[in-house]
């Protein structure tokens, strides 16, 4: 894991606010979701995206019943 150096604080809510220059770099948008996830002592933040709950993968993805399929899955699916 690389240092930022970057210290924040925890507001009262639970808050961390990520400064501007960490989310330009990450291309994190207003309203984009992260997910969180927790190793040892660590969190860590990953800009979510959203993949196939099948094989992972991120092209061409489809809402199936409210899970995400890529095209290659669902074609799968459909043979089998």
């Amino acid at each position: 894991m690389k240092s930022t150096g970057i210290v924040r604080r925890i507001d009262e809510l639970g808050r961390v606010v990520l400064p501007v220059e960490l989310r330009r770099s990450m291309e994190l948008e207003v309203r984009d979701s992260v997910e969180i996830y927790v190793e040892g002592d660590s969190i860590i933040l990953k800009k979510h995206s959203q993949s196939c709950i099948f094989c992972g993968g991120d092209r061409d993805i489809t809402m199936f019943r409210e899970k995400c399929v890529c095209q290659r899955c669902m074609a799968e699916l459909s043979v089998g």
